[in-house]
């Protein structure tokens, strides 16, 4: 069946395309749910707004990206009439404008571009996909993105830059790989991590003008696995200028990301603090006595997190602090937002997608994407391989069944339900 013509929105002056007559009937299916809806294209330096038609006599129009130009693009919707816009999240530069159109009252959707893909054999411009937006958004085509609440935003922003942090110091970490190789200092084959507390202390020492490989391997910590003998024959090798001023470069630069990275921490400690206590006077469940793990946050998280939540999300087995933290400031405290626990572990990615045609199954796999709740979640999932819990069992079991894969994913999801 063609969609009526008035579906579509006027692609301009094009060769003319045979088309069936429109069917009756299929315009009255098609209701407006918002009357007052307008539709943004948003680009780094322009941004083109689509208002309904009759508000004004110029409904599309182009506006800047500056402070000003926002401003002004708010102003002439309010004017218009306008109560709800769509807008496609393109890259970072919908922040400013989203932000400046909440504060001033308007509803604001953010839409996934594969919902407002361009009808084929329709012009790609700015100007006819904000019109395309505007239209599908009346007739209520358009689910906005999920977005919590301002002050979850606010974590979230502190969390996912501590995130970027972190992945910063560990390029640095392949840098020191890269100049001990080069000298041939085998010392990432003698110490589990060169970042722990041996292998900093001979690459410290080395810095220093330390070239005795014996000297170097008494800086060994006593839990090393590996004994003084092994260190010190891994520690011979080449002592090139060149390669040493690159590990100095790397050493430095890995301090001073995890100095940013306390400062971080102490942001992120101080904003957990403005939340309500949602905990009802009820004690904080005593903490299980897990293996710390490495880039866990340098304070006690457990406590604001549980005011934060009314629950310890640490008690399951698996989520630690870090993990709870990403988790809670990427959904907030607001599970309404889903209608049931099956939608919240579809909207992670950790159900089966089916593609089922002529009555035979294509394919159940997952939803590829890299949300971060999930990437948190699958890492929990995994750190129970040997845990003696009944989710380590289920991994377990799931491993020897599905294989290592399918049963990282299985775990996470019942960590999802859990949650």
């Amino acid at each position: 069946m063609t969609p009526h013509k008035d579906f579509f929105l006027d692609s301009g002056p094009s060769v003319p395309t045979p088309m069936l007559p429109p069917s009756p009937g299929l315009s009255d299916a098609l209701q407006v749910y918002h009357p007052h809806a307008a539709g943004i294209d948003i680009g780094e330096a322009e941004h083109w707004v689509a208002v309904p038609p009759g508000c004004d006599p110029q409904p599309v129009r182009r506006f800047g990206t500056f402070t000003a130009d926002l401003d002004a693009l708010a102003d002439w919707l309010l004017d218009c009439g306008v109560t709800t816009v769509a807008m496609e999240s393109t890259g970072v530069y919908w922040i400013p404008l989203f932000e400046l159109l909440e504060a001033r009252g308007l509803q604001v959707l953010l839409i996934d571009p594969r919902q407002a893909k361009r009808v084929p054999g329709r012009p790609k411009t700015d100007r006819l996909d904000c019109k395309w937006l505007q239209r599908l958004h009346t007739y209520g085509l358009l689910a906005g993105a999920f977005r919590p609440e301002a002050h979850v935003c606010v974590l979230r922003s502190y969390l996912r830059h501590r995130q970027m942090l972190l992945t910063y110091a560990a390029h640095h970490i392949q840098h020191m790989h890269k100049a001990l190789e080069q000298m041939n200092l085998k010392l990432t084959q003698v110490v589990s991590e060169i970042t722990g507390v041996t292998g900093l202390a001979i690459l410290k020492a080395i810095l220093a003008g330390e070239r005795d490989p014996q000297r170097l391997a008494k800086l060994r910590n006593p839990h090393c696995h590996h004994d003084e003998e092994d260190i010190a024959k891994a520690l011979q090798g080449t002592w090139r200028a060149e390669h040493l001023f690159a590990l100095r470069q790397a050493v430095e630069l890995y301090a001073f990301y995890h100095q940013q990275i306390t400062q971080c921490d102490q942001q992120i400690a101080a904003h957990l603090k403005t939340f309500g206590d949602k905990s009802a006077g009820q004690p904080l469940p005593p903490k299980a006595h897990r293996h710390k793990k490495t880039n866990e946050p340098r304070f006690d998280a457990r406590t604001p997190l549980y005011r934060l939540a009314g629950v310890d999300l640490t008690t399951i087995e698996g989520i630690e602090e870090g993990t709870a933290l990403v988790i809670l400031s990427e959904i907030g405290t607001d599970m309404h937002r889903w209608p049931s626990v099956k939608h919240f572990c579809s909207w992670l990615g950790l159900c089966p997608q089916h593609k089922i045609s002529g009555g035979k199954v294509l394919s159940r796999r997952v939803r590829p994407g890299a949300h971060r709740v999930t990437v948190a979640l699958r890492l929990a999932a995994r750190s129970l391989h040997h845990s003696q819990s009944a989710l380590g069992a289920f991994f377990r079991r799931m491993k020897a069944r599905l294989g290592t894969p399918k049963a990282i994913t299985a775990t996470a999801h019942k960590l999802a339900r859990l949650v």
